[in-house]
């Protein structure tokens, strides 16, 4: 078996990414951060969907204060998501609707099953999305939270609540509920108080400061021709303060370091620093397939994702084969995270879209 460094430096020879950098999480507490190319290794990457365990620890260190329940309306927070409309079928035109049967909750939010996400098949409310600025993509996002939360908020469910699963957006608004519980009013502050701070992770967030910026490295693309063209600066760009607009239902920036602890806390069943910072059963609860194999079908996600996989708070979960029980994400710049049962996990960062190699690589690292 290749060890991760063997791994990186073939894919960095090929040309899959111009640099990486790995982290090996042994069972013991033990850590390896391997750095290859031109990555540096305390390099703050944007980690994407990457962001979305973060939340979903976020959330159930609420639920273990008491701050939060997991079936609770989430209108609470968010008036705007309040007797929402369902579409008759998700290809349904914009009109053809009926009444929600149940709100939304905080549960659903931290499952996909809120009836709001990426629509995968053309269709009326694909075509809205894509016109008011609500469709997912690699880039940024393009409008801020309040904005992005009304428009979202005038379009109808795909789905009637916890009945079906679309991927990412309900991490959008989960963001802005824990913007909105937060009596500052701000995600960050409520983030880097839950989670931040306590496990030291100092140099994540939404946005880099200055005096930072020069550890942003820039975002390739691949071309048609197989090489990588730069689409996103270095040490510039939408995460370099100040923050264009409200961001709460944007996604973070890390390092190897910070997402170490953040990983290791969760491999550890919760403990971090010799106490116990996330209740066991909430972890169990997080890493453990929460959504009932009716909702997953083969139009809700890209083809074969089902595949003896599940999806718990915010995580991938594989259900069936030699690695049974491991949990984790990817981010859509070339960033991914697993855990196993056995308290090891491994870590990957690169700032190159997702395609065919990153996808090989991802399978390499795994």
């Amino acid at each position: 078996m290749s060890t991760l460094r063997e791994i990186l430096e073939e894919h960095v020879a090929r040309g899959t990414v111009p640099g990486a950098v790995g982290v090996d999480g042994a069972p013991d507490g033990t850590l390896e951060i391997v750095r290859v190319g031109d990555l540096a290794p305390d390099a703050i990457v944007r980690i994407q969907s990457m962001t979305k365990p973060v939340l979903a620890a976020a959330v159930l260190r609420l639920v273990q204060s008491g701050r939060l329940g997991l079936d609770d309306p989430v209108e609470t927070w968010l008036p705007e998501l309040a007797d929402r409309v369902v579409l008759r079928h998700p290809a349904a035109a914009l009109d053809e609707v009926e009444p929600a049967e149940r709100p939304i909750t905080v549960r659903h939010l931290l499952t996909c099953t809120s009836g709001y996400g990426v629509v995968t098949a053309p269709c009326p409310l694909q075509e809205a999305m894509a016109a008011d600025g609500t469709a997912a993509g690699l880039g940024p996002v393009t409008l801020g939270a309040a904005e992005w939360l009304r428009a979202l908020s005038d379009l109808p469910l795909a789905f009637q609540p916890g009945t079906g699963w679309r991927y990412h957006h309900s991490f959008g608004i989960l963001g802005i509920l824990l913007s909105r519980v937060e009596a500052a009013g701000s995600r960050e502050s409520l983030l880097s108080r839950e989670i931040f701070g306590p496990l030291g992770m100092i140099d994540t967030g939404y946005t880099i400061s200055a005096d930072k910026a020069h550890r942003l490295p820039a975002v390739h693309r691949r071309d048609g021709d197989g090489g990588l063209v730069q689409v996103e600066p270095a040490a510039d760009g939408f995460h370099v303060e100040p923050a264009p607009f409200d961001v709460s239902h944007s996604e973070l920036v890390s390092t190897a370091a910070d997402y170490a602890a953040f990983a290791r806390m969760l491999a550890n069943g919760g403990r971090h620093d010799g106490g116990q910072f996330l209740a066991p059963e909430l972890v169990e609860l997080m890493r453990t397939d929460q959504v009932p194999a009716s909702v997953k079908t083969p139009d809700s996600f890209f083809p074969g994702f089902w595949d003896g996989t599940g999806w718990g708070f915010g995580v991938s979960v594989r259900t069936e084969g030699e690695h049974a029980g491991r949990f984790g994400w990817a981010g859509g710049l070339g960033t991914y995270m697993f855990i196993d049962r056995d308290a090891s996990f491994r870590i990957l960062l690169t700032q190159v879209e997702v395609g065919a190699e990153i996808a090989e690589l991802f399978d390499d690292v795994t």
